[in-house]
């Protein structure tokens, strides 16, 4: 399930995924947007950091293996110095398996791009980079947790053609981990679900 607003949801909802009997893969896409309660608020977001943290708790609490991933904005309108740490902690915190991390952008007819406080393109991209390197060793840190675990994977298609007795083929986890594997050539692997043993952290 991807995309559903923190608000949207209730701790009894995921209740769901034990009663599924693995219908239900355990990931969850779930924007934050900001790690600081300011920003979340300048955002008009309606959640914030606290809300949040007991969500993620309780959907780990009622989900085995559950992955968690996000979309972050930094460089939001009035965003200082400090909001900025407080969202790299924040982020660093709930251990997400991915951060789709994104530099705010102004739109023309929206609030945000009347606000005063800009932050400048440059500051921007810095922030970009310091919350993708946060957003990198969280979901490193993630991807150990599970090596050695055998995992359902949905084989999407060959990354490599064969060459010579292999071809290397590209998947996801039941709980959306991308993982790849050598398989012999002239076996097709696209759009099956096999068990496949997570050896390794690559890249």
């Amino acid at each position: 399930l991807s995309s559903l607003e923190p608000w949207d949801l209730q701790p009894e909802f995921f209740d769901l995924w034990p009663a599924s009997h693995g219908r239900l893969c355990p990931h969850l896409h779930l924007p934050l947007q900001a790690g600081s309660d300011k920003t979340l608020k300048r955002m008009a977001r309606r959640t914030r950091t606290a809300d949040f943290r007991r969500l993620a708790a309780a959907a780990r609490s009622r989900i085995p293996d559950l992955t968690l991933t996000t979309d972050i904005i930094v460089g939001f309108p009035g965003e200082t110095p400090d909001n900025f740490e407080e969202s790299l902690r924040f982020v660093e915190e709930m251990r997400f398996a991915h951060v789709h991390v994104f530099p705010f952008s102004p739109r023309a007819g929206t609030a945000a791009a009347t606000f005063g406080d800009q932050v400048s393109p440059t500051e921007r991209r810095a922030r970009v980079d310091a919350m993708e390197a946060v957003a990198q060793r969280s979901g490193e840190a993630v991807r150990r947790d599970f090596l050695g675990d055998v995992r359902r994977v949905l084989w999407e298609g060959i990354e490599q053609p064969a060459n010579g007795l292999a071809a290397l083929w590209s998947g996801l986890t039941d709980n959306y981990l991308r993982v790849q594997a050598a398989a012999p050539a002239g076996v097709d692997l696209e759009n099956r679900i096999t068990p496949a043993r997570l050896l390794a952290v690559q890249g």
